[in-house]
C-alpha cells in the first residue's frame, strides 16, 4: 500500500492497471485449460459446457496477449510529459477489482478441486428420487437390463415406477460412495452419487438404501464401493436422508451379496 502510493499517476494508470489486467486475463485462461487438460474440469461441471470452457480458456488467452502487445506498443510511444488521466467511476478503486480475480485465480492453482463428499451431501439432502424436470415417467422406458444399471437407472426407474414388490430379486450391479445415516442399524447405509446439471454448485446427491448380510461389516463415509446383490422390499424409517421416527416406509433396498471397495472415479458424478 504504501509502495503504490509512492507510484506516480502515470505509471500507476498507463502501467501497473494494464498489466494487472494481462495478468488477470492470462492466469484465468492458463486455469481454464489446466482444469481441462488435468480432467479436473469433469469435477467443477457437466460434460455439456467443457467444450464452451476451452474456449474460454483461448479466449482470455488471445485477449491477455493482445493486451500485452498494445501496452508494449502504448510504452513505446509515451511522451515524457504526463498526460492527463482521465478519471473513471467504477464500484471499486482502480485496480482492485481486477487484483481481486486475479487473487481468485490464483487460488485455483493453489487449490486443486475436490469431489463432493457424504457431508455436503447430508448438507444438501439426499434425493431418493430425481425432481420432475429430470425424468418424466411417462415417457420413460426401462430399456436396461436389471444388473447392467447404473445407481442412477436404478434411481430413475424407480422414480418411473416406484412400487418395491416390483424389483424383488432383480439382480443389482452398482457403484457409489457411502453415507451413513446414525439412526440406521449398523446393518444399513445409503450408497449415493451426486448428479450434475450444469456445475457442482448445482449438483444434488441421490441414494438408495443398501441391507448388508453381516453386521459386523463397516464401511466408513465417502468409500466408493461396488455392490453386487439383488433388490428386495423391506420397511425402513427413512425418507431420503430424513429419519421418520414415528413411521417405517416401504421402500426398494440393496440386498448386498458382494462389496468391493474400489477407487474413486475420475468421473464420479452422474448426468
Amino acid at each position: 500500500m504504501h509502495l503504490i502510493g509512492k507510484l506516480s499517476p502515470y505509471a500507476w494508470h498507463s502501467l501497473i492497471l494494464p498489466s494487472i489486467d494481462i495478468l488477470t486475463f492470462l492466469a484465468w485462461g492458463t486455469l481454464l485449460l489446466k482444469y481441462w487438460l488435468s480432467g479436473q474440469i469433469k469435477l467443477l461441471i457437466h460434460p455439456n459446457y467443457i467444450g464452451l470452457v476451452v474456449v474460454t480458456g483461448f479466449a482470455l488467452l488471445l485477449l491477455g496477449f493482445f493486451k500485452l502487445f498494445q501496452l508494449y506498443q502504448t510504452q513505446q510511444k509515451r511522451v515524457k510529459s504526463n498526460p492527463k488521466i482521465v478519471q473513471h467511476v467504477t464500484l471499486l478503486p482502480s485496480g482492485w477489482s481486477s487484483l481481486f480475480l486475479l487473487g481468485t485465480a490464483l487460488l485455483g492453482f493453489l487449490i486443486p478441486p475436490t469431489i463432493l463428499s457424504s457431508e455436503t451431501a447430508l448438507q444438501r439432502g439426499v434425493r431418493e428420487s430425481l425432481p420432475l424436470t429430470q425424468t418424466q415417467p411417462e415417457a420413460f422406458q426401462v430399456t436396461v437390463e436389471p444388473e447392467q444399471r447404473s445407481l442412477i437407472d436404478w434411481i430413475k426407474t424407480l422414480n418411473a415406477y416406484p412400487e418395491p414388490d416390483t424389483y424383488q430379486g432383480q439382480p443389482v450391479n452398482v457403484e457409489g460412495f457411502v453415507i451413513k445415516i446414525d439412526q440406521l442399524s449398523g446393518s444399513y447405509f445409503l450408497l449415493a452419487k451426486f448428479i450434475i446439471t450444469c456445475c457442482a454448485i448445482d449438483a444434488y446427491p441421490v441414494a438408495l438404501p443398501v441391507k448388508l448380510d453381516k453386521t459386523n461389516q463397516t464401511y466408513p463415509a465417502d468409500t466408493w464401493l461396488k455392490i453386487e446383490g439383488e433388490m428386495m422390499t423391506d420397511t425402513l424409517p427413512l425418507q431420503g436422508i430424513d429419519y421418520q421416527a414415528d413411521r417405517s416406509i416401504r421402500q426398494s433396498v440393496i440386498h448386498a451379496k458382494k462389496i468391493t471397495k474400489i477407487p474413486t472415479p475420475s468421473n464420479p458424478y452422474g448426468y
